[in-house]
């Protein structure tokens, strides 16, 4: 009996000793609760698949009262919300390609009179399949609306009929949405993981005074720190696109050439905040927390999973500071869609001036680091 009582008094010291061991540090102590409080709140708001926000457009050839009250219907909802309405089928594609609707709702010019003559009348239904969960969602809410609407009109018969055109994956097949968006996705974790670890493991082997007693400045060690994870991370991306072209046959309808100029700006933007980790972290331990940290909110809020468009907008607002939702949309527009390079600027743009702010703010840090 005296030794179980021995035992579990030794094992409570231990386990004293151990837990004043971690809280006693207030960094550990931030990091016990501030990422479980972050994610749990990321989570909650970011990653749902509830329909609240589809922008659509409209071309209405019938201008029609039948066309009017079946939109006034969509409108009620709360959910959809027309952000054009289109004069010509040509516009279609300027609407759909920017990415500014989700889906078009086209009225033929004989809508009205076949109602009038207790036909059918086509609603057709154009919905960008980038997003393919999303879209297969709007197609089945408005085919919902479509036959409220026809049991108002003639008591449970089908004179409206939706028809879905779904473009760059007509098939809405959800791995056409999702191999192209990990070209980007699975890199920059590679990515960020060999940056923060870089300088953070010289620091603990006891390497990093010696690199600092050599001819090289700061700003050569920093670069030399930087350009092979960008090597590394475009190496990550070719083997994951062959994986989607040659193993799950997903047709490529962009340039390569397009497409390896944005992941080369978008790698860089990822080693700017990965160094920037590994100029503040003390040692491996503290650099690979902070990645981890960092890793599951911008995978949550880049669009991967869920639209941006259905985030709350505080949380719209802070995936502009992320690099991976403006690299997801580029990869899926050039690989899906065959995007050029000049219509994919509000992609590039936004990834540049990431770039162009982490790598100094690393640089500065790093040299903060060294005084």
């Amino acid at each position: 009996m005296d030794a179980f009582i021995d035992f579990w008094q030794r094992l409570v010291q231990l386990c004293r000793k151990e837990l004043l061991a971690i809280l006693k540090d207030p960094a550990n102590r931030a990091i016990l609760v501030v990422p479980a409080l972050l994610q749990s709140f990321v989570f909650g708001y970011a990653a749902t698949y509830n329909l609240t926000n589809v922008p659509y457009a409209v071309l209405d050839q019938s201008q029609g009262a039948a066309s009017a009250r079946l939109l006034a219907r969509l409108d009620g909802t709360g959910v959809f919300h027309r952000v054009a309405t289109l004069t010509a089928p040509r516009d279609i594609a300027r609407v759909v390609d920017a990415g500014d609707a989700l889906l078009v709702l086209q009225f033929g010019p004989d809508f009205e009179a076949r109602l009038a003559q207790g036909r059918n009348a086509p609603l057709q239904l154009i919905l960008d399949g980038r997003n393919s969960t999303t879209a297969g969602q709007a197609s089945a809410h408005v085919a919902e609306i479509v036959a409220a609407y026809n049991a108002e009109l003639r008591g449970g018969g089908m004179p409206v009929t939706a028809v879905p055109r779904v473009w760059y994956n007509p098939n809405l097949e959800t791995r056409w949405n999702i191999m192209p968006a990990l070209i980007a996705a699975l890199s920059m974790m590679q990515t960020l993981m060999l940056t923060a670890l870089s300088v953070a493991r010289e620091r603990e082997q006891g390497t990093f005074d010696q690199l600092l007693v050599t001819p090289y400045t700061p700003m050569e060690i920093m670069l030399g720190k930087a350009v092979p994870p960008v090597l590394i991370g475009l190496v990550q991306s070719s083997i994951i696109l062959c994986v989607a072209l040659f193993w799950f046959r997903i047709p490529m309808a962009g340039s390569l050439a397009t497409l390896y100029a944005g992941l080369a700006i978008f790698t860089v933007a990822c080693v700017g905040i990965g160094l920037s980790i590994s100029a503040v972290s003390v040692n491996m331990q503290q650099a690979m927390l902070y990645t981890f940290v960092l890793i599951m909110p911008l995978m949550l809020l880049s669009g991967l999973a869920t639209p941006v468009r259905n985030m709350p907008d505080a949380l719209q607002f802070a995936t502009l500071a992320n690099p991976l939702r403006f690299a997801i949309d580029l990869v899926q527009r050039v690989y899906l869609e065959g995007a050029g390079l000049l219509s994919l600027w509000r992609n590039l743009v936004p990834m540049f001036v990431l770039g162009a702010v982490t790598l100094p703010l690393a640089a500065w840090l790093f040299r903060h680091r060294l005084v």
